[in-house]
């Protein structure tokens, strides 16, 4: 079984920054590309930012040049360094990954995380 777990989740100011990680654990080979995405309350989880196996990433047009989307395929963790956070950026936000190959030739897709809170204060 694989499992992805999300943090670094937080109250912050409107303007503040907040780095948010997504860990993924068990017997990995190796992983597609990975996103983050995320849901405010009423309305429909959407994508923020996804990342390829090989690093090229992509935005949402709401966050393009305040966020940025990383990963270490060494460490199975994808990253998300949020800044110039505005209040509508709160959300609960969910780490994805498309594929995942584990040991013994297990494949899991469409794997996510429970999520973590955001909660930007104007």
């Amino acid at each position: 079984q694989v499992q992805l777990v999300e943090s670094g989740g937080g109250l912050v100011q409107a303007g503040g920054s907040l780095r948010l990680s997504c860990a993924a654990s068990g017997m990995i080979l190796s992983i597609n590309a990975m996103g983050w995405y995320r849901q405010a309350p009423g309305k429909q989880r959407e994508l923020v930012a996804r990342i390829t196996s090989d690093g090229r990433p992509n935005y949402a047009d709401s966050v393009k040049g305040r966020f940025t989307i990383s990963r270490d395929n060494g460490k199975n963790t994808v990253y998300l360094q949020m800044s110039s956070l505005k209040p509508e950026d709160t959300a609960v936000y969910y780490c994805n990954a498309d594929q995942i190959t584990a040991t013994l030739n297990r494949r899991y897709f469409g794997v996510w995380g429970q999520g973590t809170l955001v909660t930007v204060s104007s």
